[in-house]
């Protein structure tokens, strides 16, 4: 099939990997019904998952953060920066959660999430977007702005100031990235072109050293930047 310009449609790779076969076949029914996402591979835990992502390269892996033989975080840790990682899990925040945003994940849903909600995860990680269940962004808020727990010996603590300061425009977009606008959102609330929103996007992930739109979204939360309702 092919598009009305003659060019073929993006079809968006994706890898799942929970130990829990029922996910797998129900994640597999919903994505393998939208026009443009293939499920090319499941992965059964989580040394699997890796082996499958090196030999698939996938768009997007649907990572389970408990796993046999090597977990959800691990996993993510891994394959940040070469496969973008939605984590899909039971859990609305506990231990696992936060610091898998700390390895690169590019999005958080529940397992109770529906097929909608599903598939356009997959399609913001693939844009480099993020998309994190409404329940565990009110969990993640509510972990952050808790009472800061001692540093451990030359590690930079989550909120501390960026190297290089964010622009006041930064710092609103930053809050706007934190409500959990894409960047046509966020356009059409500041007046801007979407290009202009990607580029300070860019800027700022670039300024406080994070990999995604979720780091900045947890700088915003702790750094008390305003987030819009």
């Amino acid at each position: 099939m092919t598009s009305t310009n003659g060019e073929c449609p993006r079809v968006i790779r994706v890898l799942i990997a929970d130990d829990q076969e029922a996910v797998r076949r129900g994640v597999r029914r919903i994505l393998d019904a939208q026009p443009d996402i293939e499920v090319v591979g499941e992965a059964v835990d989580g040394v699997a998952a890796l082996e499958l992502a090196a030999e698939l390269r996938p768009d997007v892996a649907l990572v389970d953060i408990r796993m046999p033989r090597l977990d959800g975080l691990e996993v993510t840790r891994r394959l940040s920066g070469s496969v973008r990682v939605v984590v899909l899990t039971t859990f609305d925040l506990d231990e696992y959660v936060y610091p898998a945003l700390r390895h690169g994940a590019s999005g958080f849903l529940l397992k109770r999430s529906g097929p909608a909600l599903l598939a356009e995860a997959v399609r913001a990680a693939a844009d480099g977007e993020s998309l994190i269940s409404p329940s565990v962004t009110v969990r993640l808020l509510r972990h952050v702005t808790a009472p800061e727990r001692p540093e451990q010996p030359g590690r930079r603590s989550a909120g501390a100031a960026p190297v290089v300061p964010l622009t006041e425009r930064e710092v609103e977009i930053a809050g706007q990235v934190a409500a959990g606008r894409t960047n046509a959102d966020i356009a059409a609330e500041l007046f801007i072109s979407p290009g202009t929103v990607k580029t300070h996007v860019a800027s700022i992930q670039r300024k406080l050293g994070v990999p995604n739109r979720v780091g900045i979204a947890v700088h915003a939360w702790e750094m008390g930047y305003p987030v819009p309702q």
